[in-house]
């Protein structure tokens, strides 16, 4: 099979493994499993940096 014939073949596959990786990426964000890790993130930008200044500049 030439190369040109694989590609013609794989060509329109691209949408349907755009889907895959997204559901696969929206199912792992939806997790309860990484519930908390996100919310820990979440709070980082509210954080003290502690630097011994009161507004953490």
């Amino acid at each position: 099979m030439e190369s040109t014939g694989i590609m013609e073949w794989l060509h329109p596959l691209w949408l349907v493994w755009l889907v895959i990786l997204f559901a696969v990426v929206v199912w792992w964000a939806y997790r309860p499993k990484n519930k908390h890790r996100f919310e820990e993130d979440a709070r980082i930008p509210f954080q003290d940096e502690g630097e011994g200044k009161e507004d953490g500049r």
